[in-house]
């Protein structure tokens, strides 16, 4: 434990509760509070539970095996904020040793993390050598497994981790899932363990079967409990197959997920980022699924004002030849969206949903407007022509 963080509050012996007394409230002045220590961007915090949420097979093992090692050196790996390089503790109660040193070397490897870097930083075990059991569940009702947790605060102490990781939650008690009375003991036990070793503990857990919608933190499997106990909650979302037309990486065999933070009781919720797994090849002749950071294409990414202003052209012009350019991109052979493309260099059938937004957005700032214009047969349709023009 760092001793130069403010001490938690204690605990009393077990079946020894505290005298219960209430407290007077003394007006502090805010600027002497302590911060909150978050120790990962806004996800993770000392002295809380975090969770991750995700169905399966996403790359919520990958993502959190790389959040890891971004900790561990002190590198913002996937743009996370980290205060300091940190001692990370990886309890995978699911793969063997082999498999997550399999992972782990890939990474590295992917991100250029020396060995040197993770030396007496990170830590790995697996549920396979030695499992994990916080609590039971039988006839008489829910026992926390107290020589358990004893050993697991010892253990975290004698080492100063930082930051715990539980993969997955499932496997770290044994009582009903569905039970809100005893997930509620057990997610509490987590965060006075947190409180305890003053560190931060993420709590990686599986979602409920969904049939192909995207899920929320609330769609995670079992008791809701668990993240009315957590201070913050993500979820990980697989990219559909019209998010990856959208995005332009519709044959693109990789798989691109999204993490979102949709509970933050101690921060703002956080906007939508996106990871995608690439293959690592190992010396071993093994392939390695490994997360990296990526962003969402920018509609106008290498559009400039000089193209807007040949757009404008090319639809004056087109007016001028009898022949207004439809708003609506159903109007087939008519559409504005035909311009853009043979004017930017872009396919009409496969950038159709990038340029509708580039169109979206030029008539929000005024660029184009939408006119309403009458065909020959005197029906009228929305048209688009030029707004204000763009100045080079």
């Amino acid at each position: 434990m760092n001793a130069s963080i403010p001490q938690p509050i204690q605990f009393a012996p077990a079946n020894s509760p505290l005298p219960l007394r209430a407290t007077p409230f003394e007006w502090r002045d805010p600027a002497s509070l302590p911060a909150r220590r978050w120790v990962y961007g806004r996800h993770l915090i000392r002295r809380f539970t975090s969770v991750t949420v995700a169905p399966g097979g996403v790359g919520k093992s990958s993502l959190t095996i790389c959040e890891a090692l971004a900790m561990v050196s002190g590198k913002k790996l996937l743009g996370d904020e980290i205060p300091a390089p940190l001692r990370v503790w990886i309890l995978n109660l699911e793969d063997p040793r082999d498999e997550l040193e399999r992972r782990i070397a890939a990474t590295m490897l992917h991100h250029s993390i020396s060995p040197e870097a993770v030396v007496g930083r990170l830590f790995v075990d697996s549920g396979r050598e030695r499992g994990l059991c916080t609590a039971t569940q039988g006839r008489e009702g829910v026992h926390i497994n107290v020589p358990e947790v004893e050993a697991l605060v010892a253990e975290i102490e004698a080492r100063q981790i930082d930051v715990l990781i539980v993969d997955p939650f499932v496997s770290s008690h044994r009582v009903n899932e569905n039970d809100n009375g005893a997930i509620d003991l057990v997610a509490k036990e987590w965060g006075r363990v947190a409180e305890r070793c003053n560190c931060a503990i993420d709590l990686v857990h599986h979602t409920r079967k969904l049939g192909g919608e995207e899920a929320s933190s609330e769609n995670s499997r079992g008791a809701v409990a668990l993240l009315g106990a957590a201070r913050s909650a993500r979820v990980l979302n697989r990219m559909n197959d019209a998010q990856k037309a959208d995005a332009g990486v519709a044959d693109d065999p990789l798989t691109y997920f999204s993490v979102e933070r949709d509970k933050a009781n101690l921060a703002p919720p956080g906007k939508r980022v996106w990871r995608r797994m690439v293959s690592v090849n190992l010396a071993n002749g093994d392939s390695v699924g490994v997360t990296e950071s990526w962003e969402w294409p920018d509609d106008f990414d290498g559009i400039s004002v000089k193209d807007l202003l040949s757009v404008q052209n090319a639809i004056q012009a087109a007016w001028g030849a009898g022949s207004p350019p439809r708003a609506s991109n159903q109007a087939k052979s008519a559409w504005a969206g035909l311009i853009v493309a043979d004017v930017l260099g872009l396919d009409a059938n496969r950038d159709k949903a990038r340029i509708s937004r580039m169109l979206k957005t030029w008539i929000g700032t005024g660029a184009l407007r939408e006119v309403q214009h009458e065909d020959a047969k005197r029906n009228k349709r929305p048209c688009l022509e030029v707004g204000e023009w763009a100045t080079v």
